[in-house]
């Protein structure tokens, strides 16, 4: 997957102008088609390099596999729930969102939801138009004294929780995520589910739409409620059990609901949408010109910096991904793609749990991206299409593979200062360990044996080994170079292990075959890095 290359965008549904202006001042091309039917999607998308999409646009496995030479997928937005992420991760396509763009949108329209709730203002507004003058019918109430309960405390959540403070609200909370020290710095007392249902006036859900959050009010939590509870769902349709909420309304069990979202958009079961206790809007919780300018603008920089590989932001399913662009950890991501894909060759095997260790302080936090990179490289060469670091590590569970990261911050002189990346495969002695000089990769040790001059692990590579006490393998291997026209760049020779040395040897071209070198080494390998 070569992430500088984009070249082509589609933007699938309206956006603001400045996003088509930011990607060709980036020197992309771009074509704008809102409004695509399924069909027209799968046509347009083969030749594109990324795709830029709001919530209308469905991005399913069908789509992902249609688009040939798709890298990315952009959400000018917060939820991804319209991406079949796992399908993209599969693929090695990446996907972005912008998670502060419409935060302040959707957070201010959860307050003026609750506002309206309390004081039944979209109903009286109606009542006024049809010529009425109904004072007594829309008795509302204070939110002055009243229980919120903020169900998510991310961006969104935090900002409502803040706002709604001012209007003399009690905020409690909930967030699996979120701290209760860190929730208590913007005023939300955090508890358990359970001692939250039966405490609020308002509840206000703000999480992201999972397996553990479909259905989170349910006619069970709907029954621990206080009576006459107030529901307000700006987030994602299906968070909030519309059935149950329905039965809640009708019994009196839930006092009104604020609805901006829907499972269905737009919702053809209208029962919901028709009931005098419920506000409802088309889905308009980033519809403002603020926020469509803001994520338009967010999405578009984050594909510029990707096709120019200035860094990555917004990831979603290749975190690993983010720092592949950094000067300083790219050579490391090479090394533990290599040392993976050596450590493969060598070991001749390709399930067990593998073990990507660092050793030094220098490199406490590249766990995250080395394993992926370890895994991508021992999966090199196999079945799949394209092993990325956005797939590598789904692509090696699936062949029977389980990567795992451990770090010590001691590493053995003299690498101590930089640090060392050892790739072992767990319950055998293969073990291979490697550094990085300058911005070269380079490895230390193979089972056990070490080089005292790194060996670099770049290009076309033949890696055998054989008896400390026979040179022939060289001699033969010199008059093999000189038949196929290529030159030795390089060679490096291990300490003696049992009687036996491992050799690197660096090459200008690959050597058409090995059968004359097989007789006089142990075992031979040739790879290209």
């Amino acid at each position: 997957m070569a992430l500088g290359k984009l070249q082509k965008v589609l933007i699938s549904e309206s956006l603001d102008p400045c996003c088509r202006e930011i990607l060709q001042a980036g020197g992309l091309r771009v074509q704008e088609k809102p409004g695509l039917s399924k069909e027209e999607l799968l046509r347009e998308i083969r030749d594109c390099d990324g795709l830029i999409v709001r919530s209308a646009t469905k991005v399913t496995a069908e789509v992902l596999e249609a688009a040939e030479r798709l890298k990315v997928v952009g959400r000018a937005g917060t939820g991804v729930d319209n991406v079949d992420v796992e399908a993209a991760t599969r693929k090695g396509v990446l996907v972005m969102n912008t998670p502060t763009g419409n935060s302040l949108s959707a957070a201010e329209l959860t307050c003026g939801m609750i506002l309206c709730l309390a004081r039944q203002i979209p109903q009286a507004a109606a009542s006024m138009k049809e010529g009425k003058w109904d004072r007594k019918k829309y008795m509302g109430m204070e939110l002055n004294g009243k229980t919120l309960a903020v169900l998510g405390l991310g961006r969104i959540g935090r900002e409502v929780a803040t706002r709604m403070q001012a209007f003399g609200m009690k905020t409690i909370g909930y967030d699996p995520i979120i701290t209760p020290d860190v929730s208590a710095t913007f005023g939300v007392e955090q508890l358990p589910l359970e001692q939250i249902w039966p405490r609020c006036d308002f509840i206000t859900v703000h999480t992201p739409l999972l397996p553990s959050t479909t259905g989170l009010l349910n006619d069970s939590t709907f029954a621990k409620c206080r009576r006459g509870v107030q529901v307000v769902n700006c987030a994602r349709g299906g968070i909030v059990d519309e059935g149950a909420l329905l039965r809640a309304l009708q019994s009196g069990q839930c006092g009104g609901a604020a609805l901006d979202v829907f499972t269905q958009e737009p919702p053809k079961d209208r029962d919901l949408v028709n009931h005098p206790n419920v506000i409802s809007c088309p889905h308009l919780g980033a519809s403002t010109r603020e926020a469509q300018s803001r994520c338009g603008k967010e999405i578009a920089m984050q594909i510029v910096d990707m096709a120019t590989g200035k860094g990555l932001s917004g990831v979603v399913n290749g975190q690993a991904l983010s720092k592949a662009f950094s000067p300083q950890t790219k050579p490391w991501i090479a090394l533990a793609r290599a040392l993976g894909t050596v450590l493969c060759t060598v070991g001749k095997q390709m399930q067990g749990s593998v073990q990507v260790c660092t050793l030094g302080a220098p490199l406490k936090e590249a766990g995250s991206y080395l394993t992926p990179a370890a895994a991508a490289g021992m999966l090199a060469g196999g079945t799949q299409k394209e092993v990325t670091l956005v797939n590598a590590t789904l692509l090696a569970q699936e062949a029977g593979l389980k990567v795992t990261a451990t770090h010590s911050d001691v590493a053995p002189e003299p690498d101590s200062s930089t640090g060392l990346v050892q790739v072992s495969l767990q319950g055998t002695p293969q073990q291979v360990t490697g550094t990085v000089q300058g911005s070269t990769p380079v490895l230390r040790q193979i089972n056990g044996a070490t080089f005292k001059l790194p060996a670099p692990l770049s290009g076309p590579l033949l890696i055998y080994r054989a008896k400390a006490s026979d040179s022939s393998a060289l001699a033969t291997l010199t008059g093999l170079l000189s038949k196929a026209g290529a030159q030795l760049l390089s060679y490096h020779s291990s300490s003696t292990v049992a009687g036996e040395q491992w050799s690197v040897v660096g090459l200008s071209a690959p050597l058409p075959s090995l059968g004359e070198l097989k007789p006089r080494v142990t075992e031979i390998f040739q790879l290209h890095l």
